[in-house]
């Protein structure tokens, strides 16, 4: 198991600890000839995307705003269907939601009126598992350090501890994967870093397949095992690259991590500008 060390918005570090959350079996996704056309739409918005992601991976769907991306990580949520193809979810094919994984999107969505433990606690009751709440619900407010915070209303919250309930809520019900349609994008860039590397670090401590969208190279590089990179009208993979960096090479002073960023930044530059080459594996 991986023992992390998160840190604390105001930047302090906790001290490791393993978690009282027990860790779940990853999802393994496969993307197979999925191609998507909107209605009344002049093209695909997706065509001919084929991919795995195996269990336990964090994967970053790359691109700038009109390839697709949203649209493909909805797919993987089933929250809609592909025109053609599918998406498989530990060999069988996504037909809508299932509590086996869940989406963060960019707003947090959380009942106002209601404190801290009552939001991340609306999962297991909407999953007819209420009877885990007494239990569960400690377990995953510590593990985003939120413990002390229970009783609180979430509108006294900040955007990040707010997105923290959000993240709470989404990992009550044991989910195999995590899927994040941006939502971070909202938050000041400090408090943005301190969420992006505890989710990292929780999701890998979880064992929690996570997919995560997003237009910042930054971002991508810091949170994701590979990254695969969108290209436009109609949206398909342009490159599947492996970011080889060690958990402790994941801050943005690390040369290793300028590097990979740098690289990453040519390959998103070019396909932005037409130039994308034969996919990278």
């Amino acid at each position: 198991m991986v023992v992390t060390r998160f840190k604390t918005e105001s930047g302090a570090p906790k001290m490791p600890k393993a978690p009282a959350v027990k860790p779940v079996r990853g999802a393994h996704v496969a993307v197979r000839g999925l191609s998507h056309t909107y209605r009344r739409a002049d093209g695909p918005v997706l065509q001919d995307l084929d991919f795995e992601i195996r269990q336990g991976e964090v994967v970053a769907l790359l691109g700038r705003s009109g390839c697709g991306k949203s649209t493909l990580l909805h797919m993987l949520a089933g929250l809609s269907h592909p025109s053609t193809g599918e998406v498989a979810i530990n060999g069988n094919e996504v037909r809508g939601p299932s509590p086996r994984w869940v989406m963060m999107f960019q707003a947090p969505s959380l009942y106002p009126w209601m404190t801290v433990e009552q939001n991340a606690a609306l999962g297991l009751k909407f999953a007819r598992r209420s009877r885990e709440i007494a239990t569960r619900i400690p377990e995953v407010l510590d593990l985003v350090d939120l413990a002390s915070f229970a009783g609180r209303n979430v509108q006294d919250l900040s955007g990040g501890q707010q997105q923290r309930v959000a993240l709470a809520r989404s990992l009550a019900t044991s989910p195999q994967m995590l899927l994040l349609d941006e939502p971070f994008s909202a938050l000041d860039a400090f408090t943005r870093r301190s969420l992006q590397r505890d989710v990292r670090d929780i999701a890998r401590t979880l064992g929690i397949t996570m997919v995560l969208v997003t237009h910042d190279v930054s971002e991508a590089v810091l949170m994701a095992d590979r990254v695969l990179v969108l290209d436009a009208n109609p949206g398909r993979v342009a490159h599947d690259v492996a970011i080889p960096l060690e958990d402790a090479a994941r801050s943005t002073g690390s040369e290793a991590f300028q590097r990979e960023q740098a690289r990453m930044m040519q390959l998103y530059t070019d396909v932005a500008h037409g130039d994308a080459t034969t996919p990278l594996t």
